[in-house]
């Protein structure tokens, strides 16, 4: 990719996307801001490939542009904030129609659950860091890195985070029971 070749980017699309998108839709809760975000991940990616020094760290400097993306979609209105996509924010359909291995199935099944559902309900600082420990499995080191932030601070998020989520399936057991 660092010669420019526009096939490479597609390998890197291709290989990456999916999990991008999932991550999106995680932060975002809306499938086409998800899906700006993450092109937008793969146009700043093209333009500052040069930039990665380690290609081992491919995987995570693509997370770090995505969950950047997502941050300033939080930030900037949107005609979306006051008329809503008809979607409800399933992230099922995020998930593509991949190949049913292990792995896929299940998180297939955990975005079509209960628990994806109630992790949008949650403050956005608090879905980042939920999704980058449990969805991409990185460290509290990792994310403290990675969101430019202390770890005692993203402790403090994953603690109040689950605890919220919690909350929310709880009342949600209890108006459905």
């Amino acid at each position: 990719m660092k010669a420019r070749d526009e096939s490479a980017l597609r390998q890197l699309m291709d290989e990456y996307g999916d999990m991008l998108l999932r991550t999106a839709c995680l932060l975002l809760r809306d499938r086409q801001s998800a899906e700006e975000a993450v092109q937008d991940t793969f146009i700043q990616a093209y333009a500052k490939i040069g930039q990665l020094h380690e290609p081992a760290r491919l995987r995570s400097w693509l997370i770090a542009i995505t969950v950047n993306r997502c941050r300033m979609k939080q930030r900037t209105w949107s005609w979306r904030s006051i008329f809503p996509a008809a979607e409800s924010g399933r992230w099922a359909e995020a998930a593509g129609e991949a190949a049913a291995g292990a792995e896929e199935l299940f998180m297939a099944e955990w975005y079509s659950g209960k628990i994806s559902d109630a992790i949008g309900d949650l403050d956005y600082m608090y879905r980042e860091c939920l999704t980058l420990y449990y969805f991409h499995e990185m460290s509290i080191r990792e994310i403290a890195s990675q969101l430019k932030t202390r770890e005692n601070t993203v402790k403090s998020r994953l603690a109040r985070g689950r605890q919220l989520l919690r909350l929310i399936l709880e009342k949600e057991d209890i108006d459905n029971g």
